[in-house]
């Protein structure tokens, strides 16, 4: 007799198989599974009557008994193999049972995962970390108490970009996508939270929105008109009324400085921050110049990040007194 392992993905929707897979299943004179294998559903719904077998231990001998209950047959019998890490033990096992017992065994790919099917399997992972028998130490993490591990993963994250060490680069990303399905699946937990998909639906939307020219057939024109209108698109959505909002004050100072002065420029309003004479602004030059005055406000004794935090300060009230004065402003973009 024969024995084919099918094997299939915690990524894909039980029930997702390819027409080999399904082809083999109906073929076969048993299809033997365990008892919670995710397929044991869509296999009664298709009408047929899987049987259940407690471990995988006990695979080849309950093959070897419809082998002998059916007579001779060459249509080998299916074993729907694990789901999930235990897969690969759990086939080597088989397969070595198998060999004992003189038993022929294939293994048939029945599901491929799509693009993003990775994420699947994350968001389960993350559900399986912190519903109850999973890690005590994730259970208990709430929105506040995760928000240094964000923070830190942010950083990382540019310092990979800004090393070019793709390496780092694809773990920090993966740092930081499990913070965005942690917070997630936090938010699930309250009657009036929202999901991972809820997550992923918005902003897919909001791109769709705001990229009318891809998606809509709208004319694309330049970047400045594209930048134009983004713009417009996201002041019809927010219902903003200063280049101020949405911009988050809690960003580093200087950050929050060039965000503050490009976010008034490209809308208009025409607030001219003070200039020091004689810097160039290259990189290079620049760079150097802001790293002198750091060091220089450290050594007189001056918090250099709480001095520029109070001039941002400045600036925005001069913007929203210039706001007041010419009408309501734009939004600027990158911020989504």
């Amino acid at each position: 007799m024969q024995l084919l392992a099918l094997r299939t993905s915690a990524r894909v929707a039980p029930g997702l198989l390819s027409a080999p897979a399904w082809d083999a299943l109906r073929a076969a004179p048993a299809v033997l599974l365990a008892p919670r294998h995710p397929l044991l559903a869509p296999l009664r719904e298709a009408g047929l009557a899987p049987l259940a077998v407690g471990s995988p231990a006990a695979v080849v001998g309950a093959a070897l008994a419809v082998g002998e209950a059916a007579g001779a047959q060459r249509t080998p019998v299916v074993w729907c193999a694990p789901v999930g890490p235990d897969d690969e033990e759990a086939r080597a096992q088989v397969a070595a049972d198998a060999a004992a017992a003189g038993v022929a065994m294939a293994t048939l790919s029945g599901a491929t995962d799509l693009p993003g099917a990775g994420v699947v399997e994350l968001v389960a992972v993350m559900d399986r970390l912190r519903s109850p028998g999973g890690c005590p130490w994730d259970a208990a993490q709430t929105h506040d108490s995760l928000l240094r591990y964000l923070v830190e993963e942010t950083f990382e994250t540019v310092e990979a970009v800004e090393a070019g060490d793709d390496a780092a680069l694809l773990e920090e990303l993966g740092d930081l996508l499990l913070q965005v399905v942690f917070h997630a699946r936090i938010a699930t937990e309250r009657t009036d939270g929202f999901s991972i998909d809820d997550v992923a639906a918005g902003v897919s939307a909001k791109l769709v929105r705001r990229h009318p020219h891809v998606f809509a057939g709208a004319a694309a024109g330049d970047t400045a008109a594209l930048q134009a209108d983004w713009d417009a698109v996201k002041r019809a959505e927010k219902g903003r009324r200063s280049v101020l909002q949405g911009v988050p004050l809690g960003q580093p100072a200087l950050a929050l400085a060039a965000s503050l002065g490009g976010r008034a420029a490209r809308a208009g309003v025409h607030v001219a921050p003070p200039a020091p004479a004689g810097v160039d602004v290259a990189p290079g030059p620049l760079g150097r110049a802001l790293l002198g005055l750091a060091v220089a406000a450290e050594a007189a004794g001056v918090d250099p990040e709480a001095a520029l935090r109070a001039a941002v300060r400045d600036f925005a009230a001069a913007v929203r007194a210039a706001e007041a004065a010419a009408g309501p402003a734009g939004d600027a973009r990158p911020g989504l």
